[in-house]
């Protein structure tokens, strides 16, 4: 694996745990079909290191925080990039999100097996209605999404739960002019600040990455996110048609 493209690499402890993880991914892949990628460079490129590379500046400072960091990853799936930040950010607490019970049965047990479980908290529910729980609104230094849906809908399953100094990362693939005007508008109705994109290419050819982060510029509107689905079909700033 290419770390040093990372300017990070794991401690042995940290490895071993990303190997264990790929064993379980592969025992419950082959009971849920969670993934594809799960053998190879497919594992390590595809899942671990993408996962990764959009968080650096939290690795890099990772060394033995006052509290834990609180991080969120929305619509986990089978459980990225969640439980890679888990791993290689001993000092953080994770909450994953899916609205797929058996999909979060099967993370719950993989972060079991990896002795994750007391840092590893799981919500079987829309995103929406996580932006809402009391429990969850305005409450995480980070809050990451990964191959979910459109930039404006992720922004708006995002912001609700950031705290005044978080973070929200958006994982991206192509990044147009056209996805930043749009999020663009939507950021401006959710009162967060765009940063610019980062870009990567990801090793072995595997095609481009962008990570866009959000900042707030003041607590995000009470009305946001609306009710279940409403998002997705009215994404924020959309243009009239």
């Amino acid at each position: 694996m290419p770390w040093s493209l990372l300017g990070w690499s794991p401690t042995g402890e940290q490895l071993s745990l990303l190997q264990q993880l790929q064993e379980e991914l592969r025992l419950w892949n082959g009971r849920l079909n969670l993934t594809r990628l799960v053998e190879g460079e497919d594992y390590w490129i595809g899942q671990v290191f993408d996962s990764l590379w959009p968080v650096v500046p939290w690795l890099q400072g990772a060394a033995d925080p006052p509290t834990p960091l609180e991080v969120i990853d929305v619509g986990t799936g089978g459980g990225f990039p969640g439980l890679a930040i888990a791993i290689a950010l001993p000092g953080s607490r994770l909450t994953l999100v899916d609205s797929v019970g058996r999909k979060l049965e099967a993370v719950r047990a993989m972060a079991t097996a990896l002795g994750l479980a007391e840092r590893v908290v799981l919500r079987c529910e829309r995103a929406e209605k996580t932006g809402r729980a009391r429990d969850c609104r305005g409450r995480f230094q980070l809050a990451v999404a990964r191959a979910v849906a459109a930039a404006p809908v992720v922004a708006e399953y995002l912001v609700p739960l950031l705290a005044s100094q978080g973070t929200a990362l958006l994982y991206r693939g192509q990044w147009t002019p056209e996805d930043a005007a749009a999020l663009e508008r939507a950021a401006a109705t959710l009162q967060v600040r765009v940063e610019p994109p980062r870009a990567l290419d990801l090793p072995g050819g595997r095609g481009r990455r962008h990570a866009v982060a959000l900042t707030p510029l003041a607590p995000c509107p009470p009305g946001y996110p609306r009710p279940v689905g409403v998002p997705g079909k009215h994404p924020l700033g959309e243009l009239p048609g």
